[in-house]
């Protein structure tokens, strides 16, 4: 397997399932989860098993049926939910326990009112502790964005020696810049002697709009596991959209692979967002609905006499039908033209600059111009240029 192949962990159904509103039931899960192992994701996190009754079923559920992605559960450095995710892992194909600690100094005396010494013996304990269920365990540093490089390496060392297969490092705040992020993994991969028995993961949030940012530069710094979400959904402002991250390593950084179909993105985006009663900002990048729409004139002009001009990616790529040439007051001739030519009339000269004084008139009026009134202005044009 290549040293550039990048794994894509899924967690929509864990962490982006924190969204209020936006629970699944079983069945639910387990329909994103086909559509996630179809789509070619590497890992699936299914949920949380101890946090209720219908999230330890969904995870069991979806360990039953998928065969190929590895299942994860996720659990904190606590006895009870390690043993609870071995249960409702105990069906699954490939098994992987999540587990850890927070190990910021901000969450080490004020969320546990402990020292390092005891964070890191939990951590070693929870590692331990879930490696006698499962082969793969993957210990997630909480809070590693704000957490001290030195004593977070120690930690590292320590629970791969303990049997981790896999270090999360999460920015959980979406505290870090980019070159921040980055310089954490390659300090961890050049000063963890260890750390070439496990895989380091980006695990990013979005409070200041960088997990994106941050999950790329972490890839470029040695991750080789990227940890995210559909539609960028989770807990505050969000997580790292997948999505994008998958394009722009095929668009910009090909020498990075995943094993992502990426003609199913903006089918599974819909399900999801259908699903999770969480709708897709238009110009979200990737599976907006603007995200191929162009509306301004020298755009239409354009896109429409090479794609190329203002498209980046093929809507084709991503499992777009086409572009959108939108109709609006700041639309130009080319697109009135171009539009007119989909319904049948091939507007020239006059008749062209005649038909496009009455749609501007039009547009101002009712903002998109849609099909039925295109129609109507073009079924006036023999009577009234002739006049």
């Amino acid at each position: 397997m290549s040293d550039n192949r990048v794994y894509i962990f899924d967690t929509t159904l864990r962490d982006g399932e924190q969204v209020p509103g936006s629970q699944l039931n079983t069945r639910q899960k387990v329909e994103i989860a086909l559509k996630l192992e179809e789509l070619g994701v590497d890992i699936i996190e299914a949920g949380f098993p101890i946090s209720s009754p219908e999230d330890f079923k969904s995870v069991q559920e979806i360990g039953r049926i998928i065969k190929r992605a590895t299942v994860c559960g996720l659990s904190r450095a606590v006895a009870k939910d390690i043993e609870v995710a071995a249960q409702a892992l105990m069906y699954a194909e490939h098994p992987r326990i999540h587990t850890g600690i927070g190990t910021s100094d901000i969450h080490i005396k004020h969320k546990f009112n402990s020292t390092r010494e005891k964070t890191m013996e939990k951590a070693v304990g929870a590692v331990k502790y879930a490696k006698s269920f499962v082969e793969d365990v993957e210990f997630y540093a909480e809070d590693a964005g704000r957490s001290n490089l030195e004593y977070l390496a120690r930690v590292t060392e320590a629970v791969i020696n303990a049997g981790a297969t896999v270090i999360n490092v999460p920015d959980t705040t979406g505290y870090c810049l980019p070159y921040e992020y980055g310089a954490k993994m390659k300090y961890l991969r050049e000063n963890v002697p260890n750390m070439h028995l496990a895989r380091l993961s980006t695990h990013c949030h979005n409070d200041l709009g960088l997990a994106t940012a941050n999950s790329l530069a972490g890839v470029e710094n040695g991750a080789r596991q990227v940890e995210g979400t559909i539609n960028g959904i989770g807990e505050r402002a969000g997580n790292s959209a997948l999505e994008e991250i998958i394009m722009i390593l095929k668009k910009r950084l090909p020498a990075y692979t995943t094993g992502i179909n990426t003609k199913m993105l903006n089918s599974v985006s819909r399900l999801i967002s259908e699903n999770m009663n969480m709708p897709v900002q238009a110009n979200k990048a990737i599976v907006g609905d603007n995200a191929f729409a162009h509306s301004s004139g020298i755009h239409q002009d354009g896109v429409l006499k090479m794609r190329e001009n203002y498209e980046i990616i093929d809507p084709l790529e991503v499992g777009v039908d086409h572009s959108k040439i939108v109709l609006t007051a700041r639309s130009g001739r080319a697109a009135l033209a171009y539009k007119a030519k989909q319904l049948g009339y091939n507007l020239l000269g006059q008749e062209l600059n005649h038909t496009y004084e009455r749609f501007l008139l039009v547009a101002d009026e009712v903002k998109f111009v849609k099909k039925e009134h295109l129609l109507q202005l073009l079924e006036k044009i023999p009577v009234e240029i002739t006049r």
